[in-house]
C-alpha cells in the first residue's frame, strides 16, 4: 500500500482565538497559561503560527519566551522592575489554546514614558541566554552612591549642580519627603548640610542614563533556569 502523507503544515499570518475573542499575529506579545497552579502567566512573543487542519483550526504557535528576573539564573535583583522581562533564546511550539491574552512589552525607554502602567504592560532591556545565564548587553549604567542600575519603579532625586541621580534612602530622606523637595544638591556639590525638606525631586528619566560613564556588569550565577511546558 502507498504510504500515507503526513498532514501538511500551513503557516498562518493571523489566527482568531475564540476562547478569548482576540486575534494574534506574528510579533505579538502574549500571556500563556502557566503549567504550575498559582504562578503568573508566562510572557512570550509569537514567532510563527501554524496548523495542520485544513479548516485552519487547532493552531499551534512557535513562541520565544520572555523570562521574569526570578526565572533567570541570577534571580531577581534590586534594580529589576516589577514588570521587567528578558527576551530569551528559549523557543517552544505550543497550542494556541494556552494563550490567555495579549500584552505589550515596551522598550525600556518607552516604558519609562508611560503615563500609567497597566496589568498587561511589561518592559525589556536585556536579551538572556537561558543556557549560560549571560545577558546582552552585559553592562548597564549605574547611578547614585549605591551605584545601582536604574529601576523605573523607584523615585530618584537629581542634583541641580552635577545632574547625578540619587535614591531618597541613600541621601538620608524618605520617598514621601523627597516628593516635596524643591531644591537638592548632593554632598559633593554642596559642602553645607542641607534641609532635605526643601529640595527638588523628579522622576528619573532615561536621558541621564545615557550620559553616565559608570557601568555595572550584569553577572550570572549557577542556578538552573525554570523549565516550561504548555
Amino acid at each position: 500500500m502507498p504510504k500515507q502523507k503526513g498532514a501538511q503544515k500551513k503557516q498562518l499570518k493571523s489566527y482568531k482565538l475564540k476562547h478569548i475573542n482576540r486575534t494574534i499575529q506574528e510579533g505579538d506579545a502574549v500571556l500563556m497559561r502557566s503549567s504550575e497552579p498559582g504562578k503568573p502567566s508566562y510572557v512570550a512573543r509569537v514567532e510563527a503560527i501554524e496548523t495542520t487542519d485544513a479548516r485552519g483550526s487547532n493552531a499551534r504557535v512557535r513562541v520565544r519566551w520572555y523570562y521574569r528576573p526570578e526565572e533567570s539564573m541570577g534571580g531577581r535583583r534590586q534594580f529589576h522592575g516589577a514588570k521587567e522581562v528578558f527576551l530569551s533564546d528559549h523557543y517552544d511550539l505550543q497550542s494556541a489554546d494556552t494563550i490567555e491574552g495579549k500584552c505589550k512589552v515596551h522598550s525600556f525607554g518607552g516604558y519609562t514614558k508611560l503615563g500609567s502602567v497597566g496589568n498587561d504592560d511589561f518592559f525589556c532591556r536585556f536579551e538572556y541566554n537561558s543556557a549560560t545565564g549571560a545577558f546582552n548587553p552585559d553592562r548597564v549604567a549605574v547611578f547614585c552612591k549605591c551605584e545601582m542600575p536604574y529601576n523605573p519603579d523607584d523615585l530618584m532625586v537629581q542634583c541641580e549642580d552635577c545632574s547625578e541621580w540619587f535614591h531618597p534612602s541613600c541621601i538620608g530622606t524618605t520617598i514621601e519627603a523627597a516628593k516635596k523637595l524643591e531644591h537638592f544638591y548632593c554632598e559633593e556639590c554642596s559642602p553645607e548640610p542641607q534641609d532635605l525638606d526643601n529640595s527638588i525631586s523628579t522622576s528619573k528619566n532615561t536621558d541621564a542614563k545615557v550620559n553616565t560613564k559608570r557601568n555595572l556588569e550584569v553577572s550570572k550565577t549557577r542556578n538552573k533556569h525554570a523549565k516550561r511546558t504548555g
